[in-house]
């Protein structure tokens, strides 16, 4: 390997940010879990790791990210579907 990083390793680095900064904000009270901006960016950062593993593969790392980015969804709809019932 160059000098350079890959483009696929930046991309799984800013996933990273992206779950460092989800559970940063959510420590520091600034998001709460019912926030969408933390869906967001949980979603973005299993994503961006997701989209790094097809160039360096690695079955545990797939797996956890997959159901990092599930969990994320259904969390999310929950939420969604919470907020929708309590403005009905």
């Amino acid at each position: 390997m160059g000098a350079f990083m890959s483009v696929a390793d930046a991309v799984g680095l800013i996933g990273v940010a992206a779950y460092l900064s989800a559970y940063g904000l959510l420590q520091l009270g600034i998001l709460k879990v019912e926030d969408t901006r933390y869906a967001l960016l949980n979603g973005a950062g299993a994503i961006a790791i997701l989209y790094s593993l097809i160039f360096d593969f690695n079955l545990p790392s797939f797996v956890t990210q997959a159901a990092w980015l599930v969990l994320t969804v259904i969390g999310f709809m929950r939420s969604r579907l919470k907020r929708q019932t309590s403005l009905a």
